[in-house]
């Protein structure tokens, strides 16, 4: 693995560990050369309808604007984090009380906008329980 994606690594380890949402999340990622997938570990206070034991909307579309912008961060030459311009999330299925997998990608890069592509899953990728597609104004 070269220096340069190592480096890119550890800014974006650094990102996470700062970001006090990602942290009330426990959000982690897995970087292998430049595909990560972010994992969402299963906690109680992350439950939104406690009847069904399903996840809240919130913490799966928040799940997925982090995991976009992680991936969006580790693969450009941009500095600083990206900031959303628009998304839009489809919830497709019941966010299960277990962990939560997704992973990006950047469908588009321009100089100032990028377009990234996100899905998140449980036990089978095939069967996603959200997606979310996002504009993001990079800051050089």
């Amino acid at each position: 693995m070269s220096g340069e994606i190592l480096a890119r690594q550890s800014k974006l380890q650094g990102f996470l560990d700062h970001t006090p949402f990602a942290n009330f999340l426990g959000l982690r990622c897995e970087i292998m050369g430049d595909e990560m997938t972010a994992i969402l570990p299963f906690q109680s206070k992350l439950i939104g309808n406690t009847t069904i034991q399903a996840l809240h909307g919130g913490a799966i579309g928040a799940f997925l604007e982090l995991t976009a912008m992680a991936q969006l961060f580790l693969l450009s030459e941009v500095n600083a984090l990206p900031k959303p311009v628009n998304l839009t999330i489809d919830y497709l299925r019941q966010g299960r009380a277990e962990d939560l997998f997704a992973r990006a990608s950047v469908t588009k890069q321009g100089r100032r906008i990028a377009n990234v592509r996100a899905e998140a899953w449980q036990s089978e990728r095939e069967k996603p329980v959200a997606t979310l597609q996002a504009h993001f104004l990079l800051n050089n």
